[in-house]
């Protein structure tokens, strides 16, 4: 339930077969925190794509249904994407010499059953000049990430180590995902 290509790609690297859906759901949640809030979301967005397979007369017996959504967390401010340059030059403003924490949602539909978990990874950031911030919001690959940035490419080079899931960052944490899976059919992911 993601129309990610982030997420699309780390299930194809884990060798299963599935389809994208993309969930069409409001995304505002006026959670405070993190961990809530983004498992609120992935719970959303699961539940709006078994509606719309069930509105179009899918059997959902045998139907796996994967929602995730990530946001970054400050010590005073839940991030998602931004919403234009001016914004992701703020957040990446503020995660630039600090810590923070990336928060993935998850939640699965198998049948009539629902599970969700998340994950939380610490991202130390290095101080970045306002010169390089520009430039990388100049790379458009801010505009559609939570926080205004991806770990896994030109931004790298900002990251001094984690602590936790490295996919997590990336945007679905495998982890989290082989348990849940686990927890509802009895089999790995």
């Amino acid at each position: 339930a993601s129309a990610s290509p982030r997420r699309k790609e780390i299930l194809t690297c884990l060798g299963r077969d599935f389809t994208v859906l993309s969930a069409d759901t409001d995304e505002s949640c006026s959670l405070s925190d993190p961990a809530s809030y983004a498992t609120d979301l992935a719970k959303r967005k699961a539940l709006a794509v078994a509606d719309r397979l069930k509105t179009d007369g899918e059997d959902l017996s045998d139907t796996l249904i994967i929602a995730a959504d990530t946001v970054v967390a400050t010590d005073t401010e839940i991030l998602g994407k931004p919403v234009n340059d001016s914004d992701a030059y703020r957040m990446l403003s503020a995660l630039s010499g600090r810590a923070h924490h990336v928060i993935t949602g998850i939640a699965l539909i198998y049948g009539e059953q629902l599970v969700s978990d998340f994950c939380d990874t610490k991202v130390n950031v290095a101080h970045i000049p306002e010169e390089e911030i520009n430039k990388y919001i100049a790379t458009g690959d801010c505009r559609d990430k939570a926080g205004a940035y991806g770990i896994q490419g030109w931004f790298s080079k900002w990251i001094t180590g984690i602590d936790g899931c490295y996919f997590n960052v990336v945007g679905l944490p495998t982890s989290t995902l082989n348990t849940l899976f686990f927890e509802l059919t009895g089999e790995y992911i």
